[in-house]
């Protein structure tokens, strides 16, 4: 049982809940930026460029060999209009990311610049002299 509760006292951790939840919400934010590159960044900069898609330039390596119509082995390609679009859809993310931990940096400075309350001054001379007297008073009247 001890490692049960154990576990059980692990899982339910602030960090771990944090840490899910942001893998969770990292994974739709990526899925985002994935869509924002591909449907709206990449058609633009591909028709600049001689309406070239990305995702489908590649080198054939090695021409795919076909028999009777039927492709007995495919060919073998470098894929690099795929590694373009990930090194763009990583830029775009990367730079989103470094935005919020800009902008959170920037409202923990603001929560810290928030001055502590000022210690109350200290009593003067004459403060202590009379409520040394007050406190001869009082227990002369017992």
């Amino acid at each position: 049982m001890g490692f049960l509760k154990e576990f059980k006292a692990f899982a339910l951790k602030g960090n771990v809940m944090d840490m899910a939840v942001g893998v969770i919400i990292g994974g739709a934010f990526g899925k985002i930026v994935t869509s924002l590159v591909n449907d709206v960044i990449m058609p633009p900069i591909g028709l600049l460029v001689g309406g070239v898609d990305f995702s489908d330039l590649k080198l054939v390596i090695k021409k795919a060999v076909i028999e009777g119509g039927a492709e007995i082995a495919p060919a073998v390609t470098w894929n690099y209009g795929a590694f373009i679009q990930q090194v763009v859809d990583f830029t775009i993310l990367a730079f989103c990311v470094f935005m919020m931990v800009k902008v959170m940096n920037k409202l923990m400075k603001k929560e810290e610049k928030k001055p502590a309350p000022a210690a109350p001054p200290a009593p003067s001379k004459e403060e202590l002299l009379l409520t040394e007297i007050r406190d001869l008073l009082k227990e002369q009247k017992k």
